[in-house]
């Protein structure tokens, strides 16, 4: 099976988050499928290079899905780099391909479907995201099979969905941020969400958080850059043996975030609900 990663970052920032030793939001994807389904073919867009060509219907048709990454760019912005990407899932949605997308991904088919995006009132989510927890719909929802009622996942973002679109359904959130993961029905498609990134793993944070010291210190997360050198020490380490009792004390980590098949539960889910009803009835390719 192909898939079609759409990496939101532009450029100059995914060189950033290289020189910081983090590794590449569409890298992630390709990881967690080593797991999943190791036999996949994925395959990369970087739709926010105005140089890449956005693929047309009939390119979109050679791929069994679509997957989101995260993004460091505004999507209530009007900026070429953001509206290209909304009209790019608009059209996905015509097409009814099958699509999931975390944090930025979530964040742009809500946009394309007619909801809102804004700055979160709380200030940025980083690190971990705690007590996310199911809605009614999201316990009875196929995405969350598997899943716990309540859970911590990998965040990273400043802003958040503030207003549904039609068709949209709620099925987690937290103290933070209402909408943590939804469902949208919109035209002809179905798109899975989260907020959160299950995808990410304890290393990526990691450098993810030292490539942003700064502006995590000017908004009190560390009081200085040594205490953000000993978390981002601290993470690196429990990446590295999960077993450390006290690490997983230190930092508040538990197995929702360190067992990669509890963590990407959402990623199976859609493989196994969405991707084979679209894939079945795709046209043989020629």
């Amino acid at each position: 099976m192909r898939f079609c990663v759409v990496n939101g970052y532009p450029e100059t920032t995914r060189e950033i988050l290289t020189r910081a030793g983090a590794c590449g939001a569409d890298e992630l994807f390709v990881r967690v499928f080593k797991t999943l389904m190791p036999q996949a073919r994925l395959e990369t867009l970087h739709l926010a290079d105005l140089d890449v060509a956005v693929p047309d219907t009939r390119s979109m048709d050679g791929y069994d899905g679509f997957l989101w990454t995260g993004s460091n760019l505004t999507a209530y912005e009007d900026d070429p780099r953001v509206t290209r990407q909304i009209e790019f899932a608009g059209r996905l949605f015509e097409t009814g391909r099958p699509t999931f997308g975390s944090c930025w991904g979530a964040q742009i088919a809500v946009m394309a479907a007619g909801g809102t995006v804004g700055r979160s009132a709380r200030g940025r989510e980083i690190g971990i995201a705690r007590k996310i927890c199911l809605t009614p719909e999201g316990r009875r929802h196929p995405m969350y099979q598997g899943k716990p009622e309540v859970f911590d996942a990998f965040a990273s973002h400043l802003d958040e969905i503030t207003r549904l679109p039609p068709g949209a359904t709620v099925l987690s959130g937290n103290d933070h941020s209402a909408v943590q993961a939804l469902e949208i029905r919109h035209a002809n498609g179905v798109f899975w969400g989260t907020q959160y990134h299950p995808e990410f793993d304890l290393y990526h944070l990691a450098r993810l958080i030292a490539s942003r010291q700064e502006p995590l210190m000017q908004e009190g997360f560390f009081a200085d850059r040594g205490a953000a050198a000993s978390t981002i020490a601290q993470m690196e380490a429990l990446a590295r043996d999960p077993s450390r009792k006290d690490l997983r004390w230190a930092l508040g980590i538990d197995e929702d975030v360190l067992d990669e098949s509890m963590r990407c539960n959402e990623l199976r889910n859609w493989l196994e609900h969405q991707v084979p009803a679209r894939a079945a009835s795709r046209p043989p390719r020629r």
